[in-house]
């Protein structure tokens, strides 16, 4: 068996994605033969996070400590060069086929109860297509008896198809962007600056990032951040469950591949101990998000 797990292939059309079972990841996405998103092979671990799906949280959380309800938790420190618990716990799950057609796979993770998160919660993530592309909705719903914290994300990497990161242009719908200290834990919040502000398509050049933004743009509930290059573009589109993303851009996703990760995300980095964004589900109570790629 791969590293990823099982792999799924669906398609509609000149679309078609393979999502992996570990991590419920979106391991490729291609439009009429070509790259939309970075993809991983059978024989690797998905790299930089590459299409994972973040549950119960995304992002960082310093220390892995947090105080919920007056009881202090504290998880494993998964990004140990930095002290941090970073994108939940369902990164390295096999998540489970719950329903599964040739243009769709909707995938399911139960959240035990463990030390640092003592709260049950159930993750579906579920990929399919419009006619546009691609389209991912993500739920969370507390199974327990408790009250829980909790946060989702995805971690989509657009692919530069080849071409280098300096001749890319982003779009970025953010007013907001994060000060964060050497851990990359947010320590502020302030508007983006002339070199961060991408809210008309701009061309990246020598700048590069990995950070996170809010102040997020919608329209009629919906974002829209853009990848654009010679001949190609890439939107990812989300709606309005998702008040941040975080931006990254990487010259070596893996050998021979630029991407941009936008990652959308329900709440801010290290929203366990800031509360910022932080969704609290009541037990039975259930939460959703929907996120896509539209290639061009």
């Amino acid at each position: 068996m791969s590293l990823c797990g099982t792999v799924w292939v669906i398609a509609n059309g000149k679309h078609r994605a393979e999502i992996a079972e570990v991590g419920a990841g979106l391991r490729s996405y291609t439009h009429d033969g070509n790259d939309v998103t970075c993809h991983y092979g059978d024989n690797e671990l998905p790299p930089k996070g590459c299409g994972t799906t973040l549950v119960p949280w995304p992002n960082r959380i310093r220390d892995g400590k947090y105080t919920f309800d007056g009881v202090e938790q504290q998880l494993a420190l998964t990004e140990p060069d930095k002290r941090n618990a970073i994108h939940g716990l369902g990164r390295w799950a096999r998540w489970s086929v719950l329903e599964q057609a040739s243009d769709f796979v909707r995938l399911g993770l139960d959240v035990v109860p463990q030390k640092g998160y003592p709260f049950q919660v159930h993750a579906e993530v579920r990929y399919g297509f419009r006619p546009d592309g691609l389209v991912v909705e993500l739920t969370g719903r507390n199974d327990g008896a408790q009250r829980v914290p909790f946060g989702m994300g995805s971690h989509p990497y657009l692919s530069t198809r080849g071409a280098s990161l300096d001749d890319v242009s982003l779009l970025i719908p953010v007013a907001e962007t994060f000060e964060v200290d050497d851990r990359q834990v947010p320590v502020g919040r302030r508007p983006v600056s002339e070199n961060e502000d991408f809210r008309a398509s701009a061309v990246l050049g020598g700048r590069r990032f990995d950070q996170g933004f809010t102040g997020v743009e919608f329209t009629h509930g919906v974002a829209r951040a853009e990848l654009r290059g010679d001949g190609f573009s890439a939107t990812l589109w989300f709606g309005d469950a998702f008040g941040y993303v975080q931006g990254y851009t990487v010259d070596d996703v893996s050998a021979g591949q630029s991407g941009v990760a936008f990652e959308p995300m329900s709440c801010a980095p290290d929203a366990f101990n800031s509360g910022d964004g932080l969704v609290v589900l009541e037990p039975g109570e259930t939460w959703t998000g929907t996120w896509g790629i539209v290639p061009g």
